[in-house]
Protein backbone atom coordinates (compact mmCIF):
# COMPACT_ATOMS: atom_id res chain seq x y z
CA UNK A 1 0.00 0.00 0.00
CA UNK A 2 1.34 3.31 -1.32
CA UNK A 3 1.29 6.50 -0.07
CA UNK A 4 -0.62 9.55 -2.14
CA UNK A 5 -0.01 12.97 -1.74
CA UNK A 6 -2.77 13.40 0.66
CA UNK A 7 -1.83 10.85 2.75
CA UNK A 8 1.33 12.45 3.16
CA UNK A 9 0.21 15.98 3.83
CA UNK A 10 -1.89 14.49 6.45
CA UNK A 11 0.34 12.60 8.32
CA UNK A 12 2.60 16.28 8.13
CA UNK A 13 -0.71 17.92 9.55
CA UNK A 14 -0.67 15.26 12.07
CA UNK A 15 3.11 15.53 13.11
CA UNK A 16 2.82 19.64 12.98
CA UNK A 17 -0.32 19.61 14.92
CA UNK A 18 1.42 17.55 17.84
CA UNK A 19 4.89 19.25 17.57
CA UNK A 20 3.03 23.10 17.98
CA UNK A 21 1.06 22.01 20.80
CA UNK A 22 4.21 20.17 22.50
CA UNK A 23 5.99 23.75 21.98
CA UNK A 24 2.91 25.66 23.49
CA UNK A 25 2.65 23.47 26.51
CA UNK A 26 6.65 23.44 26.84
CA UNK A 27 6.32 27.37 26.70
CA UNK A 28 3.28 27.35 29.79
CA UNK A 29 4.68 24.76 31.85
CA UNK A 30 7.78 24.55 32.05
CA UNK A 31 9.81 27.71 31.01
CA UNK A 32 8.38 30.14 33.00
CA UNK A 33 10.83 33.40 31.65
CA UNK A 34 10.76 35.04 28.60
CA UNK A 35 11.61 31.64 26.86
CA UNK A 36 8.23 30.46 27.28
CA UNK A 37 7.25 33.36 24.94
CA UNK A 38 9.62 32.51 22.53
CA UNK A 39 7.80 28.63 22.31
CA UNK A 40 4.62 29.64 22.35
CA UNK A 41 5.21 31.99 19.44
CA UNK A 42 7.20 29.20 17.46
CA UNK A 43 4.15 26.45 18.63
CA UNK A 44 1.49 29.16 17.06
CA UNK A 45 4.08 29.00 13.94
CA UNK A 46 3.67 25.12 13.53
CA UNK A 47 -0.01 25.13 14.24
CA UNK A 48 0.08 28.10 11.19
CA UNK A 49 1.45 26.20 8.92
CA UNK A 50 -0.30 22.53 9.54
CA UNK A 51 -3.45 24.39 8.81
CA UNK A 52 -1.98 25.46 5.71
CA UNK A 53 -0.62 21.86 4.95
CA UNK A 54 -4.42 20.60 5.55
CA UNK A 55 -6.20 23.45 3.18
CA UNK A 56 -3.57 21.94 0.65
CA UNK A 57 -4.86 18.05 0.70
CA UNK A 58 -6.62 17.47 -2.31
CA UNK A 59 -5.66 20.87 -4.29
CA UNK A 60 -1.66 19.77 -4.71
Amino acid sequence: MGMNKNTVLAWATFIMIFVGLSLIALGAFRYYEVAGYGFAAVGIGFLAVAWVFNALKGRV
